[in-house]
């Protein structure tokens, strides 16, 4: 190796004195000798949490029997974690700071839970685990054992908004929760396994949306510990001028803190952190004092320690402290090794719990490190989101109604109009409410949004800009393609206690999947934690919907997000599928007034036809779920043929197809049913917003064909339905991943959702009571279908006729049937 190739090496290795970017020495001899004590106070509670069930202060030589029997937990990323966290007490100290911490390392836990119990809010939380010996034992106990708490930083943990459990989101959480919070500073411990991610790489990115008058700021610290579970950390590996590029490229400036002996460490740690504050303060004050907003270098520290700092360097010659052995849990065979258990215990006493921990507590000049009150970052509201949340000042979303003259006879864009509902209620909530997306806010139809607040921004602007740009440094609208982190931003934000909406592209929301899979968890979670108060539910609306998707072709078509939502927990999950405008608008109203759901809804973003006057429509969505008379022809008897459908293009062609069945059979007694609340389907055994099986039995019959015309694979309401009386008889219709560059009416045929199809398959199940009379109807339905598609491929549009179907037998509701319908009146 040449001498170049060794003193980079060198530069990059984790040991030796603290090399660091930030000269000083702001600590007194004294105070170093604190924080070694704080600091050994912190790592024995890590320790002790992944191994001992009994002798918490290890009074008595250490046994197996004082073991947990199965040992779990992460030790290799606490140290580094810990030794920012207590730095950044003193500076909360000096500068009185509002702060919280977002650890970004997998299986962080012990890290913040050890703070956690030494600030004393952890014992204030839960009394049972206070700071004496008996409530050590059982604060050890719990961790990683059943009937206790988890290994990432859960919503058990007080001062936690990220759990950690999936990695590559505490940067956009970060900034999410630092939004309209202008005094606040997300100190941000970032994993250098994490910043392999994907959403994490992103995700640096949003120093380009931080308005340094509005927001307060995020401190990343990136943590190079070298290793993942069992392999090096790619940016532990390259060398420093590739490091500082990197960032200053993504527009930080770098502060580097490195080595692993612990005095000088400490200093080094301590004038780097408060560098970083006084920069922020000093950025800040010059945006504020002046009005005008601008994007400094942020500083983003980059800390090189040992991963499993301070534990044994090796075990039986083999590395343990700086490599990957120590990543989880560090020494795995003390029940079986008696040797390697001498070894856990000689390091376990190294940390001095019979002198740091007398009474089974830390000294009182010990705790005076620590800040007290709500300026702890383990006790920080901001932190339990709900406690600040306050509730959205609506508008009334009656007074944006589309009229409705006759049902099916009016075509209006649903999504547009709603867009100046979302207007409003954003002018009404200037400092609570955000709108996320990746990049298609205009493209979606809410381009009415920008009247009451543009898209932050806070890159170069062009003079092209002025012409429909619509940015701005202080903006309502966050745009950002990524929806990694467009997500990340949402979840801070609401969980730190505001609300928010993100629009996307309904294919395309499957990027994140995952993201919400674990907000779910989260919530479900809390629901058990007594004191974590109620945050504003996550709100996705999707557009650009699977059937209007046939001008982007077949990778732009995948309705498939509901079955990812509908396997969440019913106690958090809601889905809406919205027929037309204004059961948009009181579908929306619900879900932005609710707390703790993901509420998911659906709905095009194209012109349609109308269906219910606002009343109407209000009613329907109380509901969820109804028979809509207008449309149906049963006359209040027993139906012959239930016609259903769920998703605002889904109920246009069902109802299409009853109109041509009422042609070809105007004798046919069909009741139309139209579905809003998706887990109306399931029982109410196992979601609360279920039908019993009586209400199933009275809207679809338990004898009768059901035709279910449903916007997304046809699966998931057989799954949903399959226990309900008569669910034999349940034909659901939906997209079954057939596409292409088609027309709309093309697209509907390839997937069986088209009316000729519906009314086809209603004929076929219908044999008993048609006999051979339908063969004739079905053939002429099938000749209709394949001319419409043969003009599809001829000249690229659908037939004129039918593009531009409305519903024809006005007043068929009111002639046929006054009776029902004067008693639907009085619903």
């Amino acid at each position: 190796m040449s001498d170049s190739n060794e003193l980079e090496v060198e530069s990059i290795s984790p040991y030796g004195p603290a090399r660091s970017t930030i000269k000083g020495e702001p600590l007194t001899k004294e105070e170093i000798e604190k924080y070694n004590d704080f600091f050994k106070a912190s790592l024995y509670l890590s320790l002790g949490m992944i191994y001992l069930r009994e002798n918490p202060l290890l009074k008595e030589p250490l046994d197996t029997k004082h073991l947990k029997a199965r040992l779990l937990g992460h030790f290799g990323s606490a140290p580094g974690q810990i030794f920012t966290w207590m730095h950044f007490n003193r500076l909360i100290k000096k500068y009185d700071l509002d702060s919280i911490f977002i650890s970004g390392p997998g299986h962080g836990a012990p890290a913040v839970l050890s703070q956690a119990y030494l600030e004393g809010t952890y014992s204030e939380v839960y009394p049972e685990m206070s700071e004496d010996e008996e409530g050590m034992q059982k604060f050890f106990k719990q961790f990683s054992f059943p009937g206790g708490i988890g290994s990432h930083a859960t919503p058990e943990t007080p001062g936690s908004i990220h759990e950690g459990g999936e990695l590559g989101y505490s940067i956009s959480h970060a900034f999410g929760a630092v939004f309209d919070h202008p005094n606040l500073i997300a100190l941000t411990m970032v994993g250098d396994g994490e910043a392999e991610t994907g959403p994490l790489a992103t995700s640096w990115h949003s120093n380009k949306f931080l308005n340094p008058i509005t927001d307060g700021t995020v401190l990343p610290v990136l943590h190079l510990n070298g290793y993942k579970i069992n392999n090096p950390t790619i940016l532990a590996r390259i060398s420093h001028k590739e490091l500082e590029n990197l960032f200053r490229g993504y527009g930080y400036e770098p502060y580097f803190v490195e080595g692993d002996d612990v005095d000088t460490m400490h200093q080094a740690m301590a004038a780097t952190l408060e560098h970083c504050v006084l920069e922020i303060r000093k950025f800040q004050q010059k945006a504020r004092e002046s009005g005008k907003a601008f994007r400094p270098r942020w500083p983003v520290i980059i800390l090189r320690s040992p991963k499993g700092w301070t534990g044994p360097r090796k075990i039986d010659d083999k590395f343990l402290e700086g490599f990957w052995r120590a990543h989880q849990v560090p020494i795995t065979d003390v029940h079986e090794k008696p040797e390697h258990l001498k070894v856990l215990e000689q390091w376990m006493k190294s940390y001095e719990p019979d002198r740091i921990f007398k009474d089974g507590k830390i000294s009182e000049d010990l705790k005076e490190l620590c800040p007290t009150g709500t300026r702890r970052m383990s006790a920080n509201p901001v932190a339990n989101g709900g406690t600040i949340r306050k509730a959205l000042r609506m508008p009334d979303f009656r007074k944006y109604a589309l009229k409705i003259d006759k049902p099916a006879s009016t075509m209006a864009a649903s999504m547009a109009n709603m867009s100046t509902f979302l207007r409003d209620i954003i002018a009404e909530n200037p400092t609570t409410f955000r709108l996320f997306g990746p990049d298609e806010t205009e493209s979606n139809k809410l381009g009415k949004v920008y009247e009451a607040g543009k898209k932050v921004w806070l890159g170069e602007y062009f003079e092209e800009d002025k012409d429909g740009g619509n940015l701005a440094p202080e903006g309502r609208v966050m745009e950002m393609l990524s929806e990694h982190t467009c997500e990340g931003w949402l979840e801070g934000y609401i969980l730190s206690g505001r609300h928010g909406l993100l629009n996307s592209y309904e294919p395309f929301i499957h990027v994140i999947d995952s993201m919400v899979n674990q907000h779910c968890k989260w919530l479900e979670k809390c629901l058990e934690v007594e004191w974590r108060n109620k945050v504003a539910s996550l709100n996705i609306l999707l557009t650009a919907v699977v059937w209007r998707q046939d001008h982007n072709g077949f990778t732009h078509q995948d309705p498939g997000f509901l079955d990812v939502v509908a396997n969440k927990s019913p106690e958090v999950v809601r889905i809406y599928l919205p027929p037309d405008g204004n059961c948009l608008l009181s579908v929306t109203d619900h879900c932005l007034r609710s707390s703790n759901y993901v509420n998911v809804i659906v709905a095009d973003k194209q012109e349609h036809l109308q269906y219910l006057p606002m009343e109407d429509a209000l009613i329907h969505c109380t509901k969820g779920i109804g028979i809509w008379p207008q449309f149906s022809s049963d006359r209040g008897e027993e139906p012959d043929l239930v016609m259903a459908s769920c998703g605002d293009i889904s109920t246009h062609e069902s109802l299409a197809a009853i109109d041509l069945l009422l042609q070809h059979f105007p004798e046919l007694k069909i009741r139309c049913v139209n579905c809003v609340d998706l887990f109306k389907l399931i029982s109410h055994d196992e979601h609360p917003h279920g039908l019993t099986d009586a209400e199933w039995t009275a809207l679809f019959t338990d004898n009768r064909p059901v035709i279910f015309n449903f916007h997304s694979y046809p699966w998931l309401v057989h799954r949903l339905t399959y226990k309900r009386p008569g669910s034999r008889n349940v034909h659901v219709r939906g997209y079954r991943e057939k596409g292409n560059i088609d027309t709309p009416l093309e697209l509907a045929i390839r997937n069986g959702t088209d009316r000729f199809s519906l009314a086809m398959e209603a004929i076929d199940h219908m044999t008993g009571l048609l006999g051979n009379r339908g063969a004739a109807a079905r053939e002429q339905l099938r000749n209709e279908q394949l001319k419409a598609k043969a003009m599809a491929f001829e000249v690229g549009m659908d037939p004129p006729f039918l593009k531009n179907w409305t519903w024809p037998h006005t007043g068929l509701w009111s002639k046929g049937q006054p009776r029902v319908a004067s008693e639907q009146h009085l619903q």
